[in-house]
């Protein structure tokens, strides 16, 4: 549950805390010196601090309050020579570290917005709840998900080293893969979904070793960590789907994530790499849906996610 931080990752981190907190010293300074009834005209500086504070005071109260309830669908293509040419393609729902609390917040909304998707499959990339007592928030949900199409999981950090007691995904309708693979029928092309338990990456090559050499493979693993993939098994992946990093959950504009708790730091961040930085096969890591504890109850710049990914033929085969 709780992870290592990287020293740099925690060096941007203690440098905006500390940013933050000049602004604000300073302001109150102003603030208290306008206060004790010191009329002279406010300069340039002393604007810009105030404008920065309050500012800073609406996107907390954005984070805290319209970014967490606020889900965005993205859209992502990804070719692959393992399907037929014509074949109207897969289209894979992918979810992420829901950390259900509770109270529901999206929990009750999102079945019905994967519904309208219209998905062939849906794979949910691990963190389920945040305590043991929230666990029947998730499982009703997943139980709704599995309703809608053949739904596949993966284990957390959150689901497999933290204090949280309890099954989470049994009797939900859902398959959790640990090291294993299960294959599914889309319009006449078999689809082979496999997952690697919290670290058991080699139980997870072998699975890949083991595949047919036809039809699309779609690998399932919380971190963002594509090395976990052997080379000699990389021209065997169609697609891997990761989430943990929340997209940073903290986001600046043209900067990105301050802290995404991975050991590749901002390498692997968020959103689609084509070839996974050289690992040789498309990787997506999703922002999530929820927020881990501890830690900061915002989202700023990084909205929850549902990701849609659609597996396509090369054009003219």
């Amino acid at each position: 549950m709780f992870q290592a931080v990287r020293t740099d990752e925690l060096f941007r981190v203690l440098l905006f805390l500390l940013l933050i907190v000049g602004v604000y010293v300073a302001a109150g300074r102003i603030v208290y010196r306008r206060w004790r009834k010191d009329r002279t005209p406010l300069r340039r500086p002393h604007i810009a601090v105030l404008t920065a504070a309050g500012a800073g005071i609406l996107c907390i109260l954005y984070g805290a309050l319209v970014e967490p309830r606020w889900p965005e669908v993205t859209s992502t293509r990804v070719v692959t020579s393992r399907l037929p040419p014509g074949h109207r393609g897969i289209r894979i729902v992918h979810l992420s570290d829901l950390h259900s609390e509770a109270t529901p917040t999206l929990e009750t909304m999102l079945p019905a917005r994967v519904a309208a998707l219209e998905p062939d499959l849906i794979v949910f990339t691990g963190d389920a709840a945040n305590s043991t007592e929230t666990l029947p928030v998730f499982r009703a949900w997943l139980s709704a998900l599995a309703k809608i199409a053949a739904t596949f999981v993966v284990k957390g950090n959150w689901d497999s080293v933290s204090f949280i007691r309890g099954d989470r995904f049994g009797n939900t309708g859902a398959t959790l893969l640990e090291g294993t693979s299960a294959s599914i029928q889309v319009a006449d092309v078999t689809v082979h979904v496999l997952g690697g338990g919290y670290d058991d990456t080699p139980a997870l090559n072998a699975a890949l070793a083991a595949l047919p050499p036809d039809g699309p493979a779609v690998v399932l693993f919380h971190h963002p960590y594509p090395d976990v993939i052997s080379p000699p098994f990389a021209s065997r992946v169609d697609l891997m789907c990761t989430g943990h990093t929340h997209g940073g959950q903290v986001a600046l504009p043209f900067y990105g994530a301050l802290l995404t708790l991975s050991k590749h730091g901002k390498r692997f961040e968020r959103g689609f790499y084509p070839n996974a930085d050289g690992f040789g096969f498309p990787l997506y890591i999703n922002r999530g849906i929820g927020m881990g504890r501890p830690g900061p109850r915002v989202r700023f710049g990084a909205r929850p996610e549902i990701a849609v990914i659609e597996l396509v033929p090369q054009v003219g085969g």
